[in-house]
């Protein structure tokens, strides 16, 4: 446990024990709401799913959680056991693969739009490159730069009590555009780079959007 974090709270909860203590223990269905396969359920839920935030750590247990996105039913289903995500062009950061080989586990959270229950898949990963997988996920007649290959070893459906709090499919909560953080302005202030301005990379960006999504 960090020192800083420690120094900073008073009344630290680092135990199991003391979790229990406070939030209580899951009742029978919880408990037994977990399935290690893809059953036709999971099966239709990807199929629906455009959207997912990949979560994996590297060999020092340093973590990272990326956002993952396509047409909707983008997770290619091998069979009952392995799923496959196809990596598609990105900023070339490359952190999910980079941990994946340092370390395979990798959680996985699926959405549907509109939907509240979520589904939550854990497993180990591999990084591919087998054409004749990349290619049953082509889009715009370009295959996947590689595919992440998942072992399924967890999946459950989640319920929909943050949706729920947060309004996050209620366009009613929802923030002016006019009112949202611009990324360009963010990256100009954080990369601090001093001969590109706020609209050069607004520029980058949009050209990017334009014509680097597959």
């Amino acid at each position: 446990m960090s020192d800083m974090i420690t120094s900073k709270f008073s009344n630290i909860v680092s135990t199991e024990k003391d979790i229990e203590s406070i939030i209580g223990t899951p009742g029978r269905l919880v408990d037994n709401k977990v399935v290690n396969y893809l059953d036709e359920h999971c099966q239709r839920f990807l199929s629906l799913s455009p959207f997912c935030v990949v979560a994996t750590a590297d060999k020092n247990g340093k973590c990272d959680a990326s956002p993952r996105g396509d047409k909707q039913g983008f997770p290619f289903i091998l069979d009952k056991k392995y799923l496959v995500l196809p990596e598609r062009p990105g900023n070339r950061r490359t952190d999910s693969m980079r941990n994946i080989i340092e370390n395979p586990h990798i959680g996985l959270l699926f959405f549907i739009p509109g939907m509240g229950e979520t589904l939550r898949i854990n497993g180990k990963a591999t990084l591919i490159n087998d054409a004749h997988v990349l290619e049953k996920m082509m889009e715009k007649n370009k295959a996947p730069l590689l595919g992440i290959a998942i072992e399924v070893e967890e999946c459950f459906i989640h319920c929909a009590k943050a949706f729920k709090r947060s309004g996050l499919w209620d366009p009613s909560s929802w923030n002016e555009k006019e009112s949202l953080p611009s990324a360009a302005q963010m990256l100009t202030d954080h990369s601090k780079l001093t001969d590109m301005t706020k609209d050069d990379i607004q520029a980058i960006l949009d050209k990017d959007y334009k014509n680097r999504l597959y």
